[in-house]
């Protein structure tokens, strides 16, 4: 904690400097802060006298920063646009009860949000906001409370584990009663058409068709065709369509299994590396509805929970 004050030069020569480096006019930045140009030009003297420089290169019709008054001003900037977050977090607490969660549209789509009318119900006055990404967010400098991240333990960065992931083909009941090419052994999707994650380069899933090829044996297939989705909510509909055979990931499909829009033609089921972590920033800590928002989600997952240790010893599933 700091004892002693800050040195600091007066703020209101600071607030005038400011406006005048971002115009680049001491005319402009007198309208703006309703003063006299001439005020505005005594603020900056004043400002360079106290730190002994000069922030500003006077021309007839031209004002420029000068390298000491480009630093300051970057650093002006940045506070203030710290400050500017904070204040806005601080007034949506009192105007409200609200956070965000980010996560990756495959996740929101598939099984956060038919789940939040749940919570709602449960908290009518807090109001959740989902930011569907595949961007990975900086929680403390985006205002962002909760992400929920697909990932290895370490790159969770301390949040708290959901649930772990089985991977299995899946496929539509239309395309699994088509007596033309049945799917009775792993070998029979040389026959149909394989659906792929395209984007590997934002948190997509590092067990895919190559690797599960590879896990049963059957590395060399080559399937009748391919079709490549970035996100995996598409590769999901895809499949319930019927228009290939997709890697099911539990338990993100478990309700279309459970609703009959999509099966597992057969038993081998692999355990993913990774797994689903929900992180809350720093500033976030002490919010209850965060809190409560964490607690729900747990219970959540917990319904979901593949049983991974018990696959591993019924069945030989390998990490990925």
């Amino acid at each position: 904690m700091q004892n002693k004050p800050f040195d600091l030069p007066p703020l209101n020569l600071i607030e005038g400097f400011e406006a005048a480096a971002r115009n680049l006019s001491f005319t402009k930045a007198a309208a703006e802060l309703f003063i006299t140009q001439s005020a505005v030009s005594r603020q900056i003297k004043a400002l360079e006298e106290r730190l002994a420089v000069s922030l500003f290169d006077r021309r007839a019709r031209a004002l420029s920063l000068t390298a000491p008054g480009e630093a300051l001003y970057g650093t002006v900037v940045d506070v203030l646009r710290r400050i500017d977050e904070v204040t806005k977090r601080i007034r949506g607490r009192t105007k409200g009860r609200t956070f965000t969660v980010t996560t990756t549209p495959g996740f929101a789509s598939l099984w956060l949000i038919p789940r939040l009318a749940g919570y709602t119900r449960e908290n009518p006055k807090v109001d959740v906001r989902i930011s569907a990404s595949t961007e990975l967010v900086d929680l403390e400098r985006s205002g962002i409370e909760l992400a929920i991240r697909y990932s290895g333990p370490l790159a969770a960065g301390g949040g708290m584990k959901l649930f772990g992931e089985e991977v299995f083909p899946v496929c539509s009941p239309t395309l699994l009663c088509d007596h033309t090419h049945p799917l009775e052994t792993p070998a029979d999707l040389q026959h149909h058409v394989l659906l792929y994650f395209s984007d590997l380069s934002h948190g997509s899933p590092t067990l895919d068709w190559p690797m599960w090829l590879q896990a049963v044996g059957l590395s060399h297939l080559e399937p009748a065709g391919a079709l490549h989705f970035s996100h995996y909510d598409q590769i999901v509909l895809a499949a319930v369509a019927g228009q290939g055979v997709a890697l099911g990931r539990s338990p993100l499909i478990k309700r279309f299994i459970r609703e009959g829009k999509l099966c597992a033609p057969f038993n081998t089921k692999l355990v993913a590396a990774r797994a689903y972590y929900v992180v809350a920033s720093k500033s976030s800590e002490l919010n209850p509805d965060v809190k409560n928002f964490m607690a729900w989600l747990c219970t959540e997952a917990k319904k979901d929970s593949p049983n991974i240790s018990k696959r591993r010893r019924s069945e030989p599933a390998q990490q990925a």
